[in-house]
């Protein structure tokens, strides 16, 4: 594991074969308890400095990260057109949620507690099977309190409801060329494209799950078109670091 951020700092511009002395003050609360909340003195040899070396980005590169033919530009090309889509995704993505948290502050509306309830109860029950799906051994019998998604559940029966209304009043229904073209966007990702579209059109949930996506495209788009919109510039490793 990590060092502490002292220690890992104290040791910036040693040399190799440099010998260095520095106190360092342990939080209270360090996992070991011999040094916790204590001054030490720590002594150090750096024995080796090493530095991380770039390989050069040549035809027999390209050719070991799976590239056959070993077109350096092509190569180029795939990482651009991929850093593309994810930025592309990514600012869907906060539009979505901007749009949405909007929605929540203008909307007055009382949720019905058994929707409530229903809503958390599900939360709950996918929250235990995603702890088993990281290997989490869960005691048998055990449960979460359902209390613990009331919050979340209550935002998205919220959610749920108000674009019911919308997708109604202002017939935002998804169009089947709106699905494709979800499915055609996830499957350029994958090395298989044409999997990736047979699973999910083997399946109904997933195409329902689609459709879904696409009636909050449309609610977005149609909220955004209507709405006073301030357009912010984003640095790319500030987009793409959350």
């Amino acid at each position: 594991g990590r060092m502490l951020a002292d220690f890992e700092n104290a040791l910036v511009g040693c040399k190799a074969g440099e010998i260095k002395s520095f106190d360092m003050n342990f939080p209270a609360d360090y996992h070991g308890k011999e040094v916790a909340g204590k001054q030490v003195t720590f002594t150090i040899t750096a024995h080796k400095v090493e530095a991380p070396q770039l390989p050069e980005v040549d035809a027999d590169f390209v050719k070991s990260v799976g590239v056959a033919d070993g077109d350096v530009e092509k190569f180029k090309q795939e990482i651009r057109d991929n850093v593309s889509r994810e930025a592309q995704r990514r600012v869907k993505v906060r539009n979505k949620e901007s749009v949405m948290a909007v929605l929540l502050k203008v909307a007055q509306l009382e949720v019905p507690t058994s929707l409530l309830h229903g809503e958390a109860q599900r939360l709950m029950e996918q929250s235990m099977r995603d702890m088993e799906a990281r290997g989490m051994k869960i005691p048998k019998g055990m449960k979460l309190p359902a209390e613990m998604f009331l919050e979340r559940a209550e935002s998205r029966v919220k959610l749920g409801l108000i674009l019911a209304e919308l997708v109604k009043q202002q017939d935002l229904k998804a169009k089947p060329e709106q699905v494709e073209a979800l499915i055609e966007e996830y499957a350029q990702s994958f090395e298989r494209p044409d999997e990736v579209r047979s699973w999910y059109r083997a399946e109904p949930a997933r195409m329902q799950e689609l459709e879904n996506l696409a009636l909050e495209d449309n609610v977005v788009t149609w909220v955004m078109a209507g709405a006073k919109v301030t357009e912010q510039e984003v640095k790319l490793n500030e987009l793409m670091g959350n």
